[in-house]
């Protein structure tokens, strides 16, 4: 069996911009707001051509509330799909009062990746721009790096490196190897 490496990424933040009301980030509310941000095409691109699996892993508990759609947030991941910004998309529509085992900070989103593609996590990678991404990749046993925008909330705790965007991360992951 042929162990892969894959590249975690979470998406709100870190492949489009994120929505920031009074300091926190929220996902774009429509398919016309979701935009990707500068440089990423390019990092995901380089980091696929360098044999990574780009796996997106993100909570979508509006979804749960009612404030969102669920065929909206599908027209968002089918437009990463038809861009060849991933080679799969893994989504969390709880809330945590639902104790679920795939919403983040829990690593299971990262863990049902790895069995399905066989991916080494050990040698595999965690992008996020929020404490909760870092502890979902650390609980898995990744590498992770933390996007810090200075949010108001909570901080990451103990992230392996914080860098400024999707590409930095990707610079050194490719620094590492």
């Amino acid at each position: 069996m042929i162990v892969k490496r894959a590249v975690f990424l979470d998406r709100d933040g870190v492949i489009n911009r994120a929505v920031v009301r009074d300091g926190k980030p929220y996902p774009p509310a429509t398919l016309e707001r979701f935009e990707i941000l500068p440089g990423v095409e390019c990092a995901i691109h380089k980091l696929r051509k360098a044999g990574f699996l780009v796996i997106v892993v993100t909570n979508q508990p509006d979804v749960a509330t009612g404030v969102q759609c669920r065929e909206v947030v599908e027209a968002m991941h089918d437009k990463l799909r038809a861009t060849g910004l991933c080679d799969d998309i893994k989504v969390c529509y709880h809330t945590d009062e639902d104790c679920c085992d795939c919403r983040k900070p829990k690593p299971g989103m990262l863990l049902e990746a790895a069995r399905e593609w066989q991916i080494d996590l050990k040698r595999s990678f965690m992008v996020g721009d929020r404490w909760r991404d870092v502890a979902a990749g650390k609980a898995a046993g990744c590498h992770t790096f933390y996007i810090d925008y200075n949010y108001k909330e909570r901080r990451a705790d103990n992230p392996d490196a914080t860098v400024g965007s999707l590409e930095e991360a990707s610079r050194s992951i490719f620094q590492e190897n």
